[in-house]
């Protein structure tokens, strides 16, 4: 049975992309997680649409302008922080990001000189809109004058595979300060 997808791939293209893809299966864990969640569409049509993005180059993140001008943030792959922070103050978020490794956290404590609570400037949407259920939406309207946002996230691998990402998302009154990395032996996020 030949699936859309089949047919427009040009002749000996299909069978190329099957074995990159099982390459990539045999050698990513992220790509195995990806195919676990795909495998009751059906083996041929869960390689093809992990193979595109891989074929594509996906991005380490994406951010989209919601209405209301909250922000969706999708995170692929924990690296180019500065990237991601560029790219959220050109949507006019003054936030400052930081991905944080498993074994450290971010110092100097505290960054800033006052941290709001949630209750005074929830940065994070919970629960996100409609349709933005597997990303981070981010309301910078919360940031105000003289404020800036702190999205700190990290993402490690347990030692039975499975991969564990935590965000931490604040507004602080003021400037914030770089992070430096330290060793702790908690919760990357722990503040």
């Amino acid at each position: 049975m030949n699936t859309p997808a089949e047919r427009d791939l040009p002749a000996g293209r299909h069978r190329l992309l099957k074995e990159f893809v099982m390459t990539e299966i045999a050698n990513t864990p992220t790509v195995r997680s990806r195919l676990k969640l795909l495998a009751p569409v059906g083996a041929l049509a869960a390689a093809v649409a992990v193979a595109v993005p891989l074929l594509m180059g996906t991005p380490a993140h994406a951010v989209t302008e919601l209405p209301g001008g909250l922000i969706d943030i999708t995170i692929n792959e924990a690296k180019d922080p500065g990237r991601l922070q560029a790219d959220l103050r050109a949507l006019g978020a003054n936030v400052v990001v930081d991905y944080v490794p498993k074994g450290k956290k971010c110092g100097p404590e505290p960054r800033a000189a006052h941290f709001l609570s949630k209750e005074e400037a929830a940065l994070s949407v919970f629960p996100p809109p409609q349709g933005h259920e597997t990303s981070f939406v981010i309301d910078p309207k919360v940031i105000g004058q003289g404020r800036t946002g702190v999205l700190e996230f990290s993402v490690s691998e347990e030692e039975d595979g499975a991969r564990v990402a935590g965000i931490w998302a604040r507004v602080a009154e003021g400037p914030v300060a770089d992070c430096v990395l330290t060793d702790t032996p908690g919760a990357p996020l722990d503040h």
